[in-house]
Formats: C-alpha cells, sequence, structure tokens
C-alpha cells in the first residue's frame, strides 16, 4: 500500500514527480463558501520557488498553480479541490549516471529495493520537487485557519545559529534564507557561498511558530497535536528530526524550570512559559504552537562518493545537475504549509467532535 495522503476531515493527496509533465495535490474536506483563488495560494509557491537566488538551485520553474475542481464562481464548492503545477524547467540528461548507481544519501537504493525500478531523473517522486504540491495545499489550509498566524524562519545553517535578541520579523523577507536576524543572514551568504563552490552543501534548521490557536485542538493519546505535527514534518523531505516546543532540552531541564507555570488572566490562563510549545497532553492550550525542523545537507553534491552500481559493483559518483546547496532554506514555506495542513484538520476535528 502506498501512502500518498495526509489528514483526517481536511486531507490532501500530492501527486506527480520531478521530472513529468506536471505536479499537483487534491485538497479533500475543504468547507464550502470560502473564497479562493489561484492569487491566494500562489505568493506562497512564489516564496518555495527555485532559482530565486544564487543559494538555491538554479531550475528555473514558474511554479503557477491552476484550480482544476472545487470551486465555482470563485468559492469553494466542498467537493475536491484539483491543484495542478506543471513542469518546464526539467533537464534529464544530468541523470544519465543516476540510471546506473545510487546516490548515497538519496533514495535510490530504498526506492529500488521496495519497488523492483524507479524513476532516476530527479528522484521521481522522492524529490523535494513534490514539496510544491504540499505548499499549494497549505495555501488552501489557510482559508480554513484565519484566526491564525503562521510564521517559519531559518534559525541555523551548518551549525551557525541567528541570535534571538535580534530577532527581527520584517527581516525575514528581506534577505535570501528567511532570516530574522540581518547580521546572521550576511554570515550565511559567505557559508553558503562556500558549500556551493566546493561542490558540498550544509544543513539548516527551521523554526515555525502558530500563533491564535485556539486551546482545546488536538486529542489524547493517539491524535496528539504534537503527534500529528512531528508526523507532518517528518514527511518532508530531507528532515530528519522534529523538536516541538523546547524539545530535547526539556531532558536537560528539571520539573520545576520546564514546567509552563499559570497565573489567573482576565480571559483565562496567563502562562509564564511556554516549555510545552503551546501543547499540553497532545491538546493546544492556547499558546503559540511552536515546532524545530532539522535538515541534512544536500545529498546531490559534486563531490565524488564511494557507491555501488545496480549490480552491486563499487564505483564512485557525483550528481550532475542544479541543486540547493542548503535545501533547507526553501524549507520554510513547506514548514509553514505542513502546520496550515494539520491545524486545518485539527480544527475540524474539534469542531466535529466538540461542536
Amino acid at each position: 500500500m502506498s501512502l500518498n495522503s495526509f489528514g483526517h476531515l481536511f486531507r490532501f493527496t500530492t501527486w506527480g514527480e520531478s521530472h513529468g509533465p506536471a505536479l499537483g495535490a487534491v485538497v479533500d474536506g475543504c468547507p464550502p463558501g470560502l473564497a479562493l483563488s489561484e492569487a491566494d495560494i500562489q505568493p506562497f509557491l512564489d516564496a518555495r520557488r527555485p532559482g530565486q537566488s544564487r543559494f538555491t538551485t538554479q531550475r528555473q520553474e514558474p511554479d503557477q498553480v491552476r484550480i482544476l475542481s472545487g470551486v465555482f464562481e470563485g468559492r469553494t464548492t466542498g467537493t475536491p479541490i484539483s491543484l495542478m503545477i506543471e513542469n518546464v524547467d526539467q533537464r534529464s540528461k544530468d541523470y544519465g549516471d543516476v540510471a546506473k548507481a545510487y546516490r548515497p544519501g538519496h533514495a535510490d537504493y530504498a526506492y529500488d529495493a521496495k519497488y523492483g525500478f524507479r524513476d532516476y531523473r530527479g528522484g521521481g517522486r522522492s524529490s523535494a520537487r513534490e514539496t510544491a504540491a504540499r505548499v499549494a495545499a497549505g495555501g488552501v489550509a489557510r482559508l480554513v485557519l484565519p484566526e491564525v498566524k503562521i510564521l517559519a524562519w531559518v534559525s541555523e545553517i551548518g551549525g551557525d545559529a541567528i541570535d534571538m535578541a535580534r530577532f527581527d520579523e520584517a527581516e525575514i523577507s528581506r534577505n535570501p534564507f528567511f532570516c530574522p536576524d540581518a547580521q546572521a543572514a550576511a554570515r550565511w551568504e559567505a557559508l553558503v557561498d562556500e558549500a556551493r563552490k566546493s561542490g558540498s552543501s550544509l544543513g539548516a534548521v527551521v523554526e515555525c511558530v502558530a500563533t491564535g490557536v485556539p486551546a482545546g485542538w488536538g486529542a489524547p493519546l493517539y491524535a496528539k497535536l504534537d503527534a500529528e505535527l512531528a508526523h507532518a514534518m517528518m514527511g518532508i523531505n530531507a528532515v530528519k528530526g522534529v523538536e516541538i516546543g523546547d524539545g530535547f532540552a526539556a531532558a536537560r531541564n528539571t520539573g520545576e524550570g520546564n514546567a509552563d507555570p499559570m497565573r489567573p488572566g482576565s480571559a483565562g490562563p496567563e502562562f509564564l512559559a511556554n516549555h510545552a510549545g503551546g501543547i499540553a497532553g497532545g491538546i493546544s492550550t492556547g499558546q503559540p504552537v511552536s515546532v524545530r525542523v532539522a535538515f541534512k545537507p544536500t545529498s546531490s553534491i559534486l563531490t565524488p562518493m564511494p557507491t555501488i552500481t545496480r549490480e552491486g559493483e563499487a564505483t564512485e559518483l557525483f550528481t550532475r545537475g542544479r541543486h540547493d546547496p542548503c535545501v533547507g532554506i526553501r524549507g520554510v514555506p513547506v514548514v509553514e504549509a505542513m502546520m496550515a495542513l494539520v491545524l486545518a484538520d485539527q480544527k475540524l476535528l474539534h469542531r466535529g467532535q466538540c461542536g
């Protein structure tokens, strides 16, 4: 069984490959009557679009989304919404060597072991190109969440982290790294340039915070809000770690240090800390929901690496083509999209059970 869908009531299925004619998503369960056009989705795709700076892949894709169904006279009908994004700048010839040998760090061998053959052109279904469809679906999910603000940024590249004392939300859109710290962004230019010119790559950490999430979303035990978020984020290509709130730092804290003390407030409890990331017992507390996502370095590098051919013979391989020297940079819109998709689903689930 191949699982290409995510969500419960607000559910989306992605389709397509890196070098196929198009890719897209089908969003099912969206409430009817919401105003929706391509213009509502396009800004999020533009943020993820490749080729916008020397710090990302130079593949030139306009990523123009088309709505094929589920909208009539500018409003959602309650039926499946089909979204399509054409691929226009494939260079499959760059992957001739990949057809014969497995790229270390990629899913080449795993896909071959599972299916008995694979689409070697850019990795096919395993390519991060698939995330464009998630971003499009996330644009629809945001319509379900007018009360929620979702903001993500890169907090670390190659082990060099931002200084939260210099956090400036307006700075995120001013530089190609989605970085809220202007000084860190300046350092990262040299860092990523050096990796790119040497044929290597760097990892990154993306942080995402959703404010305005009311208390009560989520469920105990097997559908915890934090578990759903971890599931969503780990499903993003190149993600190897997820933390909710303080995450692993909580394991190095004490009970009193990790607690989120409360005091009476005019509109409910006022929290004095948010170590839990806005989630307790799998249910939102009304505090900002926060998640940190670790992206590994891009596996497509120009440095020759030992590997084997499909016949099991030893060889070396480097990856030709156009690739991100730090895939985590363009992961920011994807993380935001997955946050929106989880929260939209949880809002509808909560409304369905509790009214």
